[in-house]
């Protein structure tokens, strides 16, 4: 590679402030849908206190040994995806690898932002008073089976997010991190504290918190493993991104370790704000604590109206969900922009055009699929649940897959080690060696394994 060329293409890039900037945006790309609208329900399905432990537990070591290799491997190539795995193998398995892992972030970013379309409507509809209809049965299967209103609201939502991607990293990513991030966790902990004092609540409170060992099973871990991936934003290619912004300065261990708190932090309080608030609702009624993705869209609402002023709670909690939503589908976007800029030599601009057309074509099938092309399902599934399950469930764990042989058999643990203690103690080193040799390969196949027998229909989740 032509040193000249290199620093050239480095010095025109774009980089965080510091590992502040850098903590807010990886926590925000960290803290989104997969905290506040999945973790409650699978930590409610699968057995409560004990999903958390194992969550817990899968966090502070696979979890971390990924987010440190990903963050390792940007910073030491100053590259998105794609060229941080050209710049240790030019052959087509290292080309393929690349941008298999690029092109995930491209295909959760419209559907993911079409979610982020209902919580905007959502937060529009409870500002105009309107907790009572969304309280109603039957409201959100209605909101979704019109298109045309599905599609507005993702579009609205797309614009705040590409808004932000054309301030570019420093002055739009971080920023708007460092602002959403604090904001969030204070409305979280509102929303928290005024769900654990209803009456009844308490109880669903002990079924979160305190594990039980009789709701154990492997499909307790398979979903924490599941979780994990999509909560940390691991294998996405985002962290590979983000890694590329920041100094040689930034503690990369301590970095992860802020990230870890704050992910957990947030997973804990999405617990502590739905679980005992739908317990306390229900009475405790399982078959309502376990309703899936619709519990935040069908079964919150009747909640919130429940408590008398479900307008107020239902504005600060929407509110919060939006900018978990942003940040979220910010970096998602961002990781798209920075691999086309760096791989095609496009402007922010230009790429930001391309990911909007791209936006546009998957997001409409995605608002459609529940609409009039309800009918057209691939392998049982409609579009958004087919883009979630072939991102989340197939092609993360191979770019995890990938990562794992790139770190341990092609760049060595030797200079991962190098790229970490410029700035860190690596505390954990011999545990993260441990991890990334033997445990990820196995867990990541695990959850490949699983998810496509759950799909084919061999097993049960």
């Amino acid at each position: 590679m032509d040193k000249k060329t290199s620093s050239s293409s480095q010095n025109s890039r774009g980089k965080f402030s510091g590992r502040i900037g850098y903590v807010m945006a990886v926590a925000g790309s960290a803290v989104g849908l997969g905290n506040i609208w999945r973790f409650p329900y699978l930590a409610a399905k699968y057995g409560g206190g004990i999903f958390l432990l194992v969550y817990l537990i899968l966090v502070v070591t696979l979890g971390y040994a990924l987010i440190v290799s990903e963050t390792a491997l940007g910073r030491m190539t100053k590259k998105s995806p794609v060229g941080a795995f050209h710049v240790f193998g030019k052959t087509l398995p290292f080309h393929l690898g690349g941008w298999f892992t690029a092109i995930i972030p491209m295909l959760i970013c419209p559907y993911y932002c079409v979610i982020g379309g209902w919580v905007l409507k959502y937060l529009f509809d409870y500002a105009l008073g309107n907790a009572p209809l969304l309280a109603q049965d039957g409201t959100f299967s209605a909101f979704l089976s019109s298109s045309g209103s599905v599609e507005l609201w993702f579009i609205l939502f797309s614009v705040l997010v590409f808004a932000v991607i054309l301030g570019g990293v420093n002055k739009g990513v971080e920023r708007v991190s460092k602002i959403m991030m604090p904001i969030l966790i204070v409305l979280a902990i509102i929303v928290a504290i005024y769900s654990v004092t209803r009456p009844g609540a308490l109880e669903g409170v002990k079924y979160f918190l305190i594990p039980n060992f009789d709701n154990f099973s492997l499909m307790t871990v398979v979903s924490a493993m599941g979780q994990m991936f999509y909560s940390l934003s691991i294998a996405m290619g985002i962290l590979i991104t983000y890694g590329s912004y920041i100094e040689k300065d930034v503690d990369i261990e301590k970095s992860t370790s802020q990230v870890e708190f704050f992910d957990t932090g947030v997973a804990l309080l999405a617990g502590l704000m739905i679980i005992p608030a739908v317990f306390a609702f229900s009475g405790g009624d399982m078959s309502t604590l376990q309703a899936g993705p619709s519990l935040t869209f069908i079964t919150l609402p009747k909640v919130f109206s429940s408590m008398g002023i479900g307008t107020f709670v239902g504005v600060v909690f929407f509110l919060m969900f939006l900018f978990a939503a942003l940040t979220s589908a910010i970096s998602l976007l961002e990781t798209s922009v920075s691999t086309l800029g760096d791989e095609l030599h496009w402007s922010r601009k230009k790429s930001c055009v391309f990911m909007a057309v791209v936006m546009i074509i998957l997001g409409t099938c995605s608002c459609l699929g529940f609409g009039v092309w309800d009918s057209i399902r691939i392998f049982g599934m409609q579009f958004l649940d087919f883009f979630d399950f072939l991102t989340n469930s197939v092609m993360m764990p191979i770019s995890a897959l990938a990562t794992c042989f790139l770190v341990v058999k092609v760049v060595g643990l030797k200079k991962i080690d190098e790229e970490i203690e410029i700035s860190s103690q690596f505390k954990r080193k011999k545990i993260y060696h441990f991890i990334i040799k033997y445990v990820a390969p196995i867990c990541i196949t695990i959850i490949l394994l699983s998810s496509v027998a759950n799909v084919l229909g061999w097993i049960t989740m």
